[in-house]
């Protein structure tokens, strides 16, 4: 009997990862950053984008696409479908922490909370469905998504693990 070998890819930030079950899309030490996972069920295809702005205008660099939602999503579901996608993409994010909430000048808007909000918005213009989260709080976070079952082990230091 053959062993079912599992293996990890690590998405660092800026970056995005598409794959198939048996592996696990990884991301670690979020903060202010957004991990957006899309995953299709009845293919066990899914991605992760680890967003690093919430706009284009933000960034002198514009080239690197998984630095944006909105650039990254199109991305993500364009290669989700070349894996064989066919079916409905669901979505969950992470991330999106205040790391120095102490440092923001009163009612500022801080780059956590800018991510979170465009990543929203990004999710709701593609018609995917935003079916879990653990975002914002002022601690990060690292994400472990097992494209075999959908299911994403959010660890965090300060607040414990967490299964979405």
């Amino acid at each position: 009997m053959s062993e079912i070998r599992v293996s990890e890819i690590r998405v660092k930030v800026a970056d995005l990862a598409v794959s198939k079950a048996n592996d696990v899309l990884a991301t670690i030490g979020l903060g202010s950053c957004v991990a957006i996972m899309l995953y299709d069920r009845a293919a066990k295809v899914g991605g992760l984008a680890h967003i690093l702005l919430p706009s284009e205008g933000l960034s002198r660099d514009r080239s690197n696409v998984a630095k944006f939602p909105a650039s990254a999503v199109p991305v993500m579901v364009a290669e989700m479908r070349r894996l064989g996608s066919r079916g409905p993409l669901t979505a969950k994010i992470v991330g999106g922490a205040s790391m120095f909430a102490a440092l923001l000048p009163s009612g500022g808007i801080n780059m956590g909370e800018r991510n979170i909000e465009a990543t929203r918005g990004v999710l709701e213009r593609n018609d995917l469905p935003l079916v879990a989260e653990d975002v914002g709080g002022e601690y990060g976070r690292s994400v472990y998504f097992d494209l075999a079952t959908g299911k994403v082990l959010v660890k965090s230091l300060k607040a414990g693990n967490r299964e979405l």
